[in-house]
């Protein structure tokens, strides 16, 4: 008898998951369509960064942010925390990358669209803008790609908006999306947890304000550095971030 229940309980999840995760799809595709077909988008956010330290003390760090963005090849973004204060530019030809903290920029020739920059940047300098695999044009794409899991938990509110919340599995990483509710299906809340350090440390986004109603003027795209900032390669750079100097990399999400 038990058997027997066990297997109708097989035949009656197995389509209930499958539906689940064809909404899913659905959902997250409509975000992508949305997001990718805007032309000019400016939005602020807050970000969260948790390492674990040698004693497994879980410690979180807090910045804020900026980013305007104008398709297919203009980019800015800008994040300040306690221990870092970054700035990127991207004119469509040239990548900018300024720590204020340190006094120091950096510059590579990239020409091509805003997909192709940040893809170089965090394959050959490990330099992330914060969520910005939400801003590609096929958006979808990129975050489906290594999905092995897909569920649509329900709804939520994320700073009192409607949302409908969505759960992802990779083999490293379980990844968590707050989409908008209604006709404007834009990304609201981002969490990626770590599965492959203990205490599964954790890297939030939370969307305040998105607004796709005005370009940026063009000269938002004109990298300028302070005069006495040093100019140095890329790569020097590359470990710009929330964290604290000193912090080992292994301690990071």
């Amino acid at each position: 008898m038990l058997a027997i229940a066990a297997l109708s309980t097989t035949f009656l999840v197995g389509p209930v998951v499958a539906a689940q995760a064809d909404d899913t799809s659905t959902i997250l595709k409509a975000m992508s369509d949305y997001v990718g077909g805007q032309k000019a988008i400016s939005a602020t956010f807050d970000s969260d960064i948790e390492v674990i330290t040698p004693e497994l003390q879980k410690i979180q760090f807090t910045s804020s942010g900026e980013v305007q963005l104008s398709r297919p090849d203009k980019l800015r973004a800008k994040r300040t925390g306690g221990y870092a204060d970054v700035e990127l530019v991207f004119d469509g030809k040239v990548l900018s990358v300024l720590g204020r903290n340190i006094n120091a920029y950096a510059q590579l020739d990239a020409p091509g669209s805003v997909d192709q920059a940040i893809e170089r940047l965090r394959e050959s300098f490990s330099v992330a803008v914060p969520g910005a695999d939400l801003l590609l044009s096929k958006a979808y794409d990129e975050l489906m790609a290594e999905v092995v899991d897909a569920k649509h938990i329900g709804q939520g509110v994320v700073d009192g908006v409607e949302c409908e919340h969505l759960a992802f599995r990779n083999h490293d990483v379980d990844w968590q999306l707050w989409i908008e509710t209604g006709s404007r299906p834009i990304p609201r809340k981002y969490v990626i947890t770590s599965k492959t350090l203990a205490g599964a440390p954790q890297y939030t986004v939370r969307i305040k304000e998105w607004r796709t109603d005005a370009p940026a003027a063009p000269e938002k795209f004109v990298f300028t550095p302070p005069a006495d900032a040093k100019k140095v390669d890329l790569a020097a750079m590359a470990d710009i971030d929330e964290l604290p100097p000193g912090t080992a990399k292994g301690e990071r999400k």
